[in-house]
């Protein structure tokens, strides 16, 4: 899992230049076709092609449709926020995802756990609204919205794992968000010029292998104890944001950070108590 936030740190740096230069929607297309062709080739290794077909298509196109929304919100974002800041304000995802597994999935969730996910509420406050004056930002809300987005494709994915396999998985979401975002992004379309593509190699291949160790790390391990290593992508946030813009995170960004970062700790403990409860 480290290693999977760390690949998927360098893919956010690429998708921050990138989003510099050129709409979000169409950086959505472009994380999506430039991971395809090493998709395919794994596929095709794996010798799967010919069940690409059987799968569950209203859960894969719900995905493939949070997806583009996830990506085009967090590339808008990435113009004007620092990641460390934009990481900070993502990790609500997880107090999210609680939260509509009781909606959708029927998980039990008790008082502390309801509690947890006020207080992760309130550190996405800390982080957007300490003065009173960035709260209301564009960028901001689209951080909002993107985690909500990753959340409900979490909880979809839940249900999908049941039914269709990772390779499924990793290639129809790839697809259904490039095609579904290239009609939206084709009439402001940015000719891509000659220096940005070892940048949109970086995305390529990061994304690829970022997807990659992550699905290994929970297969490998129970995801309660795997899962809060995603928070050391704050600590890449702030390292790359320093070596290429040389920005740190002030101090509400850092507070309500932590504050997040516990809360989404404290969820993922919780729920390894309940299932061995459930399940001693």
């Amino acid at each position: 899992m480290v290693t999977a936030v760390a690949i998927f740190s360098v893919m956010d740096t690429a998708m921050k230049l990138l989003a510099a230069r050129y709409p979000a929607m169409q950086v959505t297309v472009l994380r999506s076709f430039s991971s395809l062709p090493l998709v395919c080739a794994w596929v095709g290794y794996r010798g799967k092609f010919p069940t690409l077909l059987r799968v569950h298509w209203r859960l894969q196109l719900l995905r493939g449709a949070l997806g583009i929304g996830m990506l085009t919100m967090f590339a808008y974002a990435l113009q004007s926020m620092p990641l460390a800041e934009t990481y900070s304000v993502f990790f609500i995802a997880p107090a999210l995802i609680t939260a509509l597994s009781v909606l959708v999935l029927k998980e039990r969730v008790d008082g502390m756990q309801w509690l947890a996910i006020v207080v992760g509420l309130v550190g996405v406050l800390v982080v957007l609204r300490p003065e009173g004056t960035s709260f209301i930002s564009v960028a901001g809300l689209a951080v909002l919205g993107s985690a909500a987005c990753y959340a409900v494709s979490a909880i979809a994915s839940r249900i999908l794992s049941r039914t269709d396999t990772n390779e499924q998985i990793m290639f129809w979401i790839l697809v259904m968000m490039g095609c579904g975002a290239l009609p939206l992004a084709w009439s402001g379309w940015v000719p891509l010029r000659l220096e940005d593509w070892p940048v949109l190699a970086t995305l390529a291949v990061s994304g690829f292998l970022g997807q990659l160790a992550i699905t290994r790390a929970f297969s490998m391990g129970k995801a309660s104890v795997v899962a809060p290593f995603e928070y050391t992508a704050l600590a890449w946030g702030v390292a790359i944001d320093w070596a290429l813009w040389n920005t740190l995170p002030d101090r509400w960004t850092v507070v309500g950070a932590t504050i997040i970062i516990a809360s989404g700790v404290y969820l993922a403990r919780r729920e390894a108590v309940h299932k061995e409860a459930e399940h001693p």
